[in-house]
């Protein structure tokens, strides 16, 4: 099974984030950043190991976080150089749409917060620490509903 343009065309039509499949199974997200990965390799590995992903934009974090999950392939539209390396090293089959040097972050004056944390982070093993307190910072940072 290889990733389908029905899975890209999905990721830009249903306006997700993220759209991962594996066997029939499709599931979409929407969180941004990293997420939506570190909740499925946390909560649901299985479902990741062997799985085909689309993303919009694929940072070094995100990248370490798919390679510790054991994904297969992976579409992004935009992917950044430290990413790609990542997933190549990983043993992932990547295709993207555009290579950046960086994931700039949200109002575009510098770096991606989770970018910059990764960046010398030797191996996925290294990032997903740095990852984990990250995404723990920020949630209780979010005010509670």
């Amino acid at each position: 099974m290889r990733l389908s343009q029905m899975q890209i065309d999905l990721l830009h039509r249903g306006d997700f984030s993220l759209v991962m499949m594996k066997d029939e199974y499709v599931r979409t997200f929407t969180q941004r950043g990293v997420a939506d990965l570190y909740g499925l390799l946390t909560e649901d590995p299985a479902y990741m190991q062997g799985s085909l992903v689309a993303d919009k934009v694929v940072g070094k974090g995100a990248a370490s976080l798919m390679v510790l999950g054991g994904v297969r392939e992976v579409y992004a539209d935009v992917i950044s150089e430290p990413a790609l390396e990542t997933l190549r090293k990983g043993g992932v089959l990547v295709t993207y749409k555009q290579l950046v040097p960086f994931i700039e972050n949200r109002d575009k004056t510098g770096w991606c917060p989770v970018e910059t944390l990764c960046r010398d982070a030797k191996t996925p093993q290294e990032a997903l620490p740095l990852i984990a307190d990250f995404l723990e910072k920020i949630s209780s940072r979010s005010p509670k509903m």
